[in-house]
């Protein structure tokens, strides 16, 4: 097994970043952090890249953090956990929202604490029908980071984000689904293709205009309506002087597939 806890290949436009400890669930340590910043930042650099994909390997997705890593027993000195969002999950979750690209999370198995927070950041978030997620901070006496508290009531309402992160209760795919906490949940046998299909058609897509679509969405939850329209606007001045917008109207006026580049 390799001694690497985060995995990165990059082929046809898609960039493909494995969270690789499953011996521990793909639990979060100071070096899965340090190596998932750095590839990350090699995805950004990319120019050939158009999609993302976060995944875990093994039977989990992700657990969250992994406690040893900064344990403290009764009696310690107490662990600075700010510190630790400060440095690690609130760049990580912040580099996720605004990648030059779509980011697709296959969620495979467990997600858990950070873990399940680190999924919510994504744009798209498939599951596999036996992956579940469980926001697991309240056993511990802490309150949901990594976007917990800004995601869970953006997405489920506030009732059921105060649940969820009071209650702590394992929340499966299927219901994380039809609550509308993520994209879709697949069978696990179709997880890999039906992700696989996925990335292939947005590695295809016009990736500036998808991104500028985040963009909006992301904005519009805090925006009044006059401002959102405004934004609307720059957004389409912006994308009207793009190749893949010249693309789009050239293809469908000649009644055929576009052939887009990003641009």
């Amino acid at each position: 097994m390799s001694d690497e806890t985060v995995l990165y290949a990059s082929a046809s436009g898609i960039a493909r970043v494995t969270l690789n400890r499953p011996d521990r669930l793909n639990s979060f340590t100071a070096q899965m952090h340090d190596e998932l910043r750095a590839v990350l930042a090699e995805v950004k650099a990319d120019t050939s890249a158009r999609v993302l994909l976060l995944t875990g390997a093994g039977r989990g997705f992700c657990a969250g953090q992994d406690l040893s890593d900064r344990a403290v027993a009764p009696g310690d000195a107490p662990v600075d956990l700010g510190a630790s969002i400060e440095n690690n999950y609130r760049p990580l979750i912040l580099t996720l929202r605004s990648l030059p690209m779509p980011v697709v999370c296959a969620v495979n198995g467990v997600a858990a604490g950070a873990g399940a927070n680190i999924a919510l950041a994504c744009d798209l978030v498939i599951a596999a029908k036996s992956a579940s997620f469980i926001q697991a901070f309240c056993k511990i006496g802490l309150v949901p980071d990594s976007g917990g508290t800004f995601f869970l009531p953006r997405l489920v309402g506030t009732a059921r984000a105060m649940g969820l992160s009071m209650l702590g209760d394992k929340l499966s795919a299927q219901q994380a689904a039809d609550w509308g906490l993520i994209w879709k949940c697949v069978d696990d046998v179709e997880l890999t293709p039906t992700v696989d299909a996925l990335l292939a058609q947005l590695a295809q897509a016009p990736t500036k205009g998808l991104v500028a679509t985040r963009r909006a969405l992301h904005a519009s939850a805090n925006a009044t309506l006059e401002a959102q329209l405004d934004q609307e606007r720059d957004l389409q001045r912006e994308l009207g002087n793009s190749a893949d917008y010249r693309e789009g109207v050239a293809a469908f006026i000649a009644k055929r597939a576009p052939h887009f580049t990003g641009r």
